[in-house]
């Protein structure tokens, strides 16, 4: 088996009183696109804010290309770029789409602003957005926002390669979307992995059966802070696991307790 790109090892966070993640186990290898799944309120947003360097976990250890990390949040200095798109898009209100994907440069590089424009239209092109940069995200309908802020997370400086980030990680992508705009963001996330290579690994996070079938090739069922479940897309339909059961059934009777 080969090594982990990123590997989480015995992770436990609470909040308060609150435990969220228990001692969860989990690996992301290069190359493949990991879902996370499970019932609201099961740590599966806390995980990724943990893999982006936003959150230290209470207990556990993180590796990222094998390399421990030791440090959190402004102290991060992992050896891959890691970028992430937040469940609802986190757009500058106040900033237009040009200088909300051109962000980092803009803050931490020295490149003139005609090249900034030059590799923001470059982006905007690749998730489908060409010629807006002068639209502001109140202009935008919720499937473009979401096009915007994969055009942030994909931005690389290129006079730092640290700066590109090999792995995505998408918290709820095509959620409060109809089923056309959920297809379209659904197929931009494979194609900015398989087509155009803008980034080989992502993980997300996703409640939509859609996404989960067309965008994950393996899963990881999250309940009760406790990884309970990993298989593939196809082993969704003969699996045994009453959790994965009642989860794509939408039933209200099995093992996830519903809150009333």
């Amino acid at each position: 088996m080969a090594e982990p790109l990123i590997e989480l090892k015995g992770v436990s966070k609470s909040f308060g009183d609150n435990p969220i993640l228990d001692r969860v186990d989990l690996r992301i290898y290069r190359g493949e696109a990991l879902a996370i799944i499970g019932p609201s309120g099961t740590g599966k947003s806390t995980i990724l804010r943990i893999i982006a360097g936003l959150l230290a976990p209470d207990a556990g250890e993180v590796f990222v290309q094998g390399q421990r990390r030791m440090g959190w949040v402004d102290d991060v200095a992992d050896p891959i770029g890691i970028g992430m798109v937040f469940q609802q898009a986190a757009l500058f209100d106040s900033l237009t789409v040009e200088e909300n994907v051109g962000f980092l440069l803009y803050q931490h590089s020295k490149l003139p602003r005609r090249r900034i424009r030059e590799l923001v239209e470059e982006k905007l092109e690749m998730v489908g957005l060409r010629g807006i940069g002068e639209r502001y995200p109140a202009q935008l309908s919720g499937g473009m926002r979401k096009r915007v802020s994969f055009a942030r997370a994909i931005m690389a400086n290129p006079d730092n390669a640290r700066d590109n980030p090999e792995v995505l990680l998408y918290d709820e992508p095509t959620a409060g979307l109809d089923p056309i705009a959920s297809t379209v963001i659904e197929d931009l996330i494979r194609d900015l992995q398989r087509a155009q290579g803008v980034c080989s690994t992502y993980a997300i996070v996703t409640h939509q059966d859609s996404t989960i079938r067309r965008t994950a090739d393996r899963i990881v069922f999250l309940y009760q802070g406790k990884v309970q479940w990993e298989g593939t897309v196809s082993d969704i339909a003969s699996t045994d696991n009453l959790l994965i059961k009642q989860f794509f059934s939408g039933s209200v009777t099995g093992p996830i307790q519903v809150i009333g």
